[in-house]
């Protein structure tokens, strides 16, 4: 190599230098700006009272608008995809449910949630319960699954629907009890619990907000929770680990992605802000209200790992049911 040849590859090498400085820079400047326009949280199957809670302290925080956007055709794919497809710079992001991680369990997904997503926050877990119409004369879930096994094909459970939480839920009970339970998928979660309350169908598994007022009213009798301890909402009823099915757990969650290479400055950003809106005893007590709960706090690389076991736990269960058997159902009432 001659002098002249190690002089003409130092500017190369110093542009690239001045070139990597820059890009480094540029990451916290990014996330200072931020946010620099309207904030938009995309919804889609699931209500929005929780991403407007959310919105409401993000846009007191920021001064900027945050703007709750439904749209909740496809079981959740068209809200995916227009999140996916977004600019990847934190102004655009999908509020996530257990719907996004039970269809990639089976196999009815059009996304990648690990690969086409940045993991933002956690906000909410939601529990489930099971109830039954109070001419079900069972008290426990020991004393449904014996009657269950009394009358096989006698009783019936209802769901918001094939593929949904409240199906599987009703499929795993019959796996793991040994029960023949027949599945009624209803057009929606309001359906199957008015189903429920009217005695069309003896039982149903509910979101917690639901099955309460319900329970309270008398209309119906709850059994169990689905969570892994027991629920705020529901103090008193135990859960199905409780009452013997260890690997009955099937918790509600409510989360925030962004689209994909996002930059991980402003992940932080988002992440630290939601994790200050949780924490305020207002949107706590909110949140409780519309049947959330306030998980513990955790970093974007957590929330990956939780939506990685979320996929993997829902894949367990689906195949211990059989995919084809929950793709399996009757004309929706």
């Amino acid at each position: 190599m001659t002098a002249f040849s190690g002089q003409a590859r130092r500017p190369s090498l110093i542009l690239a230098m001045i070139t990597i400085t820059t890009v480094l820079a540029a990451a916290p400047a990014l996330a200072q700006d931020f946010p620099n326009r309207p904030i938009k949280l995309i919804v889609g199957p699931s209500p929005d009272v929780f991403s407007r809670i959310i919105a409401e302290h993000l846009q007191q925080a920021w001064g900027q608008p945050v703007v709750v956007e439904p749209r909740p055709g496809a079981g959740g794919k068209l809200a995916a995809a227009a999140v996916a497809g977004a600019e990847p710079d934190g102004h655009t992001l999908l509020f996530a449910t257990p719907t996004y991680t039970l269809n990639a369990a089976m196999k009815l997904a059009s996304y990648d949630l690990v690969k086409e997503f940045e993991p933002v926050s956690i906000v909410g877990l939601i529990s489930y319960a099971l109830v039954v119409h109070p001419s079900v004369p069972a008290r426990s879930v020991a004393e449904l699954v014996a009657l269950a096994k009394a009358r096989p094909g006698g009783l019936n459970c209802a769901s918001a629907g094939i593929g949904t939480v409240p199906h599987l839920a009703c499929e795993t009970l019959n796996k793991s009890a040994g029960v023949n339970v027949v599945h009624v998928p209803y057009r929606d979660v309001n359906a199957a619990m008015m189903g429920t309350v009217g005695g069309t169908v003896q039982m149903f598994v509910a979101v917690s907000t639901v099955a309460r007022a319900q329970i309270l009213s008398g209309t119906v009798r709850g059994l169990a929770v689905t969570t892994a301890q027991r629920s705020t909402l529901l103090a008193d009823l135990p859960t199905m680990v409780e009452s013997g099915y260890p690997d009955f757990v099937m918790p509600g969650w409510g989360g925030f992605l962004a689209p994909a290479h996002t930059p991980k400055e402003i992940v932080q950003k988002l992440n630290d802000e939601m994790r200050r809106a949780v924490l305020k005893p207002d949107v706590q007590q909110r949140l409780l209200t519309v049947g959330m709960e306030t998980p513990p706090a955790c970093a974007p690389a957590q929330v990956r790992d939780f939506i990685r076991g979320d996929v993997a736990r829902w894949t367990q269960l689906v195949e211990a049911v059989g995919l084809e058997k929950l793709r399996e159902g009757s004309t929706a009432q």
